[in-house]
């Protein structure tokens, strides 16, 4: 199996996630039809959705600085 390459890793979380981005995913709820419960619900699932995304990338950029930091170790 190849080694994944950390400082790919590094630079593709910097230029797009896999998770879509919130604006896109706020425009594909916006466009669809939803009764007022459901859009109540859709909303703070967003709300969730957009904070821990945000706190995900964070986590992930930290991991990612610090073991792109490190040397890597021989095979």
């Amino acid at each position: 199996m190849e080694p994944y390459d950390v400082k790919v890793a590094l630079d593709e979380l910097k230029e797009d996630a896999v998770l879509p981005h919130p604006v896109r995913l706020r425009d594909m709820i916006m466009r669809t039809p939803h009764g007022a419960g459901e859009a109540l619900e859709l909303n703070r699932d967003f709300q969730s959705y957009l904070a821990h995304y945000g706190e995900t990338q964070k986590v992930a950029l930290e991991i990612l600085e610090r073991l792109a930091a490190s040397e890597a170790k021989k095979a």
